[in-house]
Order: C-alpha cells, then sequence, then structure tokens
C-alpha cells in the first residue's frame, strides 16, 4: 500500500507573528478523530477543540492522491517533525485510510474587495471563522497563517474524519 505523508506543524513558523508558539496541532486532531487513534498529552487538559481537517496548497497533486486512497491503494500518514522541520526525524501520529472517513474537498481563499481571506467551499457555503475553527485556529491566526499563499489558486481540505462542508 502507498503511504502519502503529511507534516503538521506543532508551532507556529517563522513567518507568523506568534513563530515559535505551540499550535497543539496533534492534540488537536487526537481529539478529531477519537480515542484510541492518537496519544494526547495529558497536560493539555479537556478544552480542547478538534482539528477536522487541514488546508494544503495544490489540490490537483492532494485529488489524484486521495482516487488512490478511495480504492483504498493508498493511506495518509500524519507525521510532525521531532526537531527543526525537514532538519530532524518525522514521527508518524496517525495513519489513516478510507475506512477512517477521511476525505477531499476543494476550498478558494481570496482576499476579495474588503473581505480579509473569505473561505469559500465551491457550490458550499462561505464561512470565515468556522474554516478557521476547524483547520484549529481561530480567524486571525488563520488569515496570518496563509498570508504567503498564492490564494488565486484553490486548494485542498483535507480531511481527518467524515465532516464534510
Amino acid at each position: 500500500m502507498k503511504t502519502y505523508v503529511l507534516t503538521v506543524s506543532r508551532t507556529f513558523p517563522s513567518t507568523h507573528n506568534r513563530k515559535g508558539e505551540q499550535t497543539y496541532f496533534i492534540e488537536k486532531i487526537g481529539r478529531a478523530l477519537g480515542k484510541g487513534k492518537v496519544e494526547v498529552y495529558e497536560e493539555f487538559g479537556q478544552d480542547i477543540s478538534p482539528k477536522l481537517h487541514t488546508i494544503r496548497a495544490n489540490y490537483p497533486l492532494w485529488k489524484k492522491r486521495f482516487k488512490e486512497i478511495e480504492k483504498g491503494k493508498a493511506c495518509l500518514s500524519l507525521r510532525y517533525w521531532s526537531g527543526k522541520p525537514y532538519k530532524s526525524k518525522q514521527i508518524e501520529f496517525a495513519r489513516l485510510t478510507k475506512e477512517d472517513g477521511i476525505g477531499l474537498q476543494i476550498v478558494d481563499l481570496r482576499d476579495d474587495a474588503g473581505v480579509e481571506h473569505l473561505a469559500s467551499i465551491r457550490d458550499c457555503f462561505k464561512a470565515d471563522d468556522r474554516i478557521a475553527k476547524n483547520d484549529g485556529l481561530i480567524f486571525d491566526d488563520f488569515k496570518e497563517w496563509f498570508k504567503g499563499y498564492d490564494l488565486n489558486k484553490p486548494m485542498a481540505i483535507i480531511h481527518f474524519t467524515k465532516f464534510r462542508y
């Protein structure tokens, strides 16, 4: 079975005003997946909102990968860096297949006239803080996270559960 790797950040990137602070994405994904799927640190406590998905560039690439996942020929390996990104070992904290309910949707994140980084799930709805919350961030952090991305290209929402917009 083919394995596609998806790394998640444990800290905010150097380009973010909260650089170096914990994101708690692993714990938030653990909350979304449920007990037994991911070991969640006890110190974080119970006040944690689930991270239901992640948003990534290059929708066409992820669409191709998810076709294989849907056929049962591939899985998704969720990982984090043990130290500095790209210069340390990756640690897998979850492995997901189509049986786990993972899925893909397309999203446009745009900077439309006067509306900062409005998220539009194609043919579904328009939202801002809802998509940010489900991505594990407050809206201001969400906007800043994507400030360096080319928002004119559609992006991929990779769902960790059966939840869809």
